[in-house]
């Protein structure tokens, strides 16, 4: 993607225009305004022209292209690995922090070990109407600036960074594919995640959208390509070649919920071997999503799993690949007018957004932000 220098600010103040004021009149938010002065977002055609016109002056003056080159070569540098950190393999994500003298690399944890972000707690009060009463614990603020957003994709965290500059900020709820649909028809979401395999045409997601879905009703726009398979533990000790080894006594897995993509790949795999799953040691064992299921295979606690490319490297584990496929969101077509959903939209097709998600390994961001329906 070609880098964007911006002289909106400079242009802003000559007119002697606030951010709010100009803000208000282009109808974006003023973190947004501050984010493209900045040069950490580039806005959509819409809104330079709107930009164009409050400030009197031409799209061409307000951002300028530099170049088109590709991407230059990422630098490398050597840093010391946090003490007491695990044994780490070539591909595994770590964070950077210049301590004194010395460049330190610390791998993040992929589980959670903090408290989540909060807003409200449930109130004591009674439910009335099939609502809970909550108490809101900031004294400001109306949630107009969020997205609600569903799905069982990791990689959503890191479009969630991404589209915080504009002003936005992603509310991430973790459910499967098919919660996820069936949220957004119950009209409870902005935005379903999805990943679910058409077995007859090898299509992704259409067929069931189009099953689920009122024609026209909603647009599904992709976030990535990305690779599922089998995850074992580092080096493959046990020598799982396939799903057919699923069937040895040495072997347990952990499998994921009806209604998640992942199962419904097992599923699929174990219908062409003619293996039933009770045939399989853990099929019942359940796990509630892709990391969750690459964490047990990482303390041990089973053999293999089905999860992304992505978990694998997390972790660290060894990985088999099955199937490529589009992880897609899907949103209903009167959400596309919602102030910030173009922003979180104009994100995918973003550099630095892809060059993050395609770093964690088995993601791949060319269909980014390509609308499908």
């Amino acid at each position: 993607m070609p880098e964007i220098e911006t002289h909106l600010g400079k242009l802003r103040q000559k007119r002697g225009l606030s951010a709010i004021r100009l803000a208000g009149i282009v109808g974006v938010s003023r973190q947004t305004i501050y984010a493209m002065e900045a040069g950490t977002y580039v806005p959509n055609t819409a809104v330079a022209l709107r930009l164009a016109r409050a400030l009197e002056t031409k799209v061409e003056q307000l951002f300028t292209l530099i170049d088109d080159d590709p991407e230059p070569d990422l630098r490398s540098e050597e840093a010391a690995l946090l003490p007491g950190s695990a044994a780490l393999q070539a591909g595994q994500a770590v964070q950077l922090c210049q301590v004194d003298k010395r460049l330190v690399a610390s791998a993040p944890s992929p589980q959670p070990w903090y408290f989540p972000a909060t807003d409200a707690v449930i109130s004591d009060k009674p439910v009335r109407h099939g609502k809970t009463p909550v108490q809101i614990l900031q004294s400001e603020g109306d949630f107009t600036n969020r997205i609600l957003l569903a799905g069982c994709d990791p990689g959503i965290s890191v479009l969630a960074r991404h589209v915080q500059p504009t002003g936005i900020e992603l509310v991430l709820a973790h459910r499967n594919s098919s919660e996820s649909l069936a949220l957004l028809k119950e009209g409870c979401i902005h935005v379903a995640g999805t990943h679910l395999r058409d077995e007859a045409s090898g299509e992704s997601n259409l067929p069931e959208i189009d099953r689920l879905f009122r024609k026209n009703s909603v647009a599904v726009i992709s976030f990535a390509v990305w690779e599922e398979g089998i995850l074992t533990a580092r080096g493959n000790p046990k020598g799982v070649r396939g799903i057919e080894d699923f069937a040895r006594e040495d072997i347990s897995i952990v499998n994921r919920e009806n209604g998640a993509g992942s199962r419904a790949l097992l599923d699929s795999q174990l219908r062409l071997l003619r293996m039933e799953g009770q045939r399989v040691r853990g099929y019942d064992h359940l796990a509630p999503g892709h990391l969750p299921a690459a964490w047990q295979v990482q303390s041990g606690a089973v053999d293999c799993c089905i999860a992304t490319r992505a978990a694998a490297r997390v972790f660290g584990l060894g990985f088999i690949p099955l199937v490529s496929e589009r992880y897609d969101l899907v949103i209903r077509k009167q959400h596309l007018d919602l102030p910030g959903m173009q922003n979180l939209l104009d994100t995918l097709n973003r550099s630095s957004f892809r060059r993050e998600l395609e770093g964690l390994g088995g993601y791949d961001t060319r269909v980014a932000g390509q609308r499908l329906l």
